[in-house]
């Protein structure tokens, strides 16, 4: 079965003239996690679509497009919603929490690493978040790190071929802050811009 690419398009339909798609994230900042998903990455290079300049994250709930305006599109997330979302965080006293990174693994139309949710911290906070609105799109929540979009079509077993002849590696890290922000949508991945953030204490 073969994977799918991602084109080299604007996808108008999806975004209808809207630029700042939204979510809450988790940076990748571990140096040692960081080199090995580089090294993947550049290992899979000849597989993936570029340029990618979006940082190595853990999507934990998509918002949709960020408006000022009164709701249009099913996707549209208003700033009132934010706020909901944030006086809902703000007043527990968070620490700190593990998370464990795991197999490299492939979605349709993407490359990834599996992420271990060790202390039930993400599925904890995902259910606060929708106390104030619905998800969009994800039917299944997958923690994971995307190394990349497909950037031209190839059957899949050849991609799982390819990986069980990698060495793997697996990191236990402690994520230290929750992330609000936005990526342009007419730039395919674009950077991520930070918008709110809670520094998350010692554990």
């Amino acid at each position: 079965m073969p994977v799918v690419p991602t084109l080299a398009q604007d996808y108008p339909e999806w975004h209808k003239g809207r630029t700042d798609y939204s979510l809450w994230y988790l940076e990748i900042q571990q140096p040692e996690l960081l080199h090995y998903l580089h090294h993947l990455r550049q290992h899979f290079s000849d597989l993936l679509y570029a340029p990618n300049t979006r940082q190595f994250h853990i999507t934990l709930f998509i918002c949709g497009f960020l408006t000022a305006h009164p709701q249009v599109w099913d996707d549209d997330f208003s700033h009132q919603q934010l706020q909901q979302q944030i006086e809902i965080l703000r007043p527990q006293q968070r620490s700190s929490f593990k998370l464990k990174s795991g197999r490299l693994n492939s979605f349709e139309s993407a490359l990834f690493i599996e992420i271990e949710d060790i202390e039930g911290s993400l599925a904890e906070i995902r259910q606060q978040l929708y106390a104030c609105s619905e998800e969009v799109a994800p039917l299944q929540y997958c923690p994971h790190i995307t190394l990349g979009l497909y950037k031209d079509t190839i059957n899949s077993d050849a991609v799982f071929e390819r990986m069980q002849h990698i060495s793997q590696q697996q990191f236990e890290f402690q994520n230290r802050q929750l992330t609000f922000g936005t990526y342009h949508a007419q730039t395919l991945q674009g950077p991520l811009t930070p918008y709110h953030q809670f520094i998350l204490g010692d554990a």
